[in-house]
């Protein structure tokens, strides 16, 4: 007998669906990619970046819904505002944030994305360099320890300079230079626990 699906396949299945029906390219990103590269904490929602080019947000809630997908808000200005589609996977009823990309930088990341096994899904994930950056930009508590914890999971693969050349760019991008220090004093934290 079939083992049956998690919950979270269930839903990354679904949306894959909506978004390959829609020829559109994304990305897993947030607390999940995370789990998968070696934070260890708790999460019930899915987090993905998705390049509409020039298909309009309708289209997109159109496809969803065909795939068991309802919007937790239905203002649509809330979505212009945040450029975040947040819906729930009716069947499981888990949350999914889909943050629609713009140029640059959500650009680059889903250049870079991978495609691997999420609960038995297969999906385009960001990289662990990606989701490094994106955790060290967001610089919440819980942000800064999925960076410790997977720069001390994948510490002999990953690309620090890739890393570090993200963050010079947006530096320079907000005119911010705390990017660079804040990911190296992550290091510091994780080279004292190896």
């Amino acid at each position: 007998m079939p083992k049956p699906r998690s919950k979270l396949a269930e839903v990354l299945e679904d949306l894959s669906a909506s978004l390959r029906e829609l020829g559109v390219g994304w990305y897993l990103f947030g607390a999940q990619a995370a789990l998968l590269y070696g934070a260890a904490r708790l999460t019930a929602d899915v987090d993905v970046t998705v390049r509409l080019g020039e298909l309009p947000t309708e289209t997109l809630v159109a496809a969803l819904r065909r795939s068991s997908f309802e919007l937790r808000i239905e203002d649509g200005e809330f979505v212009r505002k945040t450029r975040v589609l947040p819906v729930v996977h009716v069947a499981t009823r888990m949350p999914v944030d889909l943050v629609l990309a713009g140029p640059g930088i959500e650009e680059l990341f889903l250049g870079r994305a991978e495609v691997r096994d999420v609960a038995g899904a297969r999906v385009p994930v960001a990289r662990p360099e990606d989701v490094i950056v994106m955790k060290v930009l967001a610089g919440r508590d819980k942000d800064r320890a999925d960076v410790d914890a997977v720069l001390l999971a994948q510490r002999a693969t990953i690309d620090l300079e890739m890393i570090r050349e993200t963050l010079r760019l947006l530096e320079g991008a907000l005119e911010q230079s705390d990017l660079i220090p804040a990911f190296d004093a992550a290091l510091q934290r994780v080279d004292a626990l190896a």
